[in-house]
């Protein structure tokens, strides 16, 4: 098993950036696949960031350019970089492990507006 704790939602202006983490109980090394999805009001959830655990990375069109997935498996952590905010990009983020099954965060809400 693995708890998923993320930080560093907020509000940003159009145009700004934010750093969103995502703390795991447990190592993460041996995590097949970690992400960053989303979900907005009356909309489904969706992917906008995926890196496994040969750090291969993977974005849909909308985010490509200006979001940026890491991890760093020293301190069981999964960063998201986000420039270039749009008020599309308002939504809650969610963490995502694939271990044997799906495991989430609780969500950070992020909020682009001006």
């Amino acid at each position: 098993q693995v708890q998923l704790v993320e930080s560093g939602g907020g509000l940003v202006q159009p145009g700004g950036s934010l750093r969103l983490s995502c703390a795991a109980s447990r190592s993460i090394d041996s995590i097949n696949f970690m992400g960053w999805y989303r979900q907005a009001p009356g909309k489904q959830r969706e992917l906008v960031a995926g890196i496994s655990s040969g750090s291969r990375t993977t974005y849909p069109d909308s985010v490509k350019g200006r979001f940026t997935i890491s991890r760093d498996n020293a301190k069981n952590t999964v960063f998201l970089q986000m420039n270039s905010l749009k008020p599309d990009d308002t939504a809650v983020y969610y963490c995502n492990a694939y271990f044997g099954r799906n495991y989430w965060g609780q969500g950070t809400q992020v909020t682009v507006s001006s």
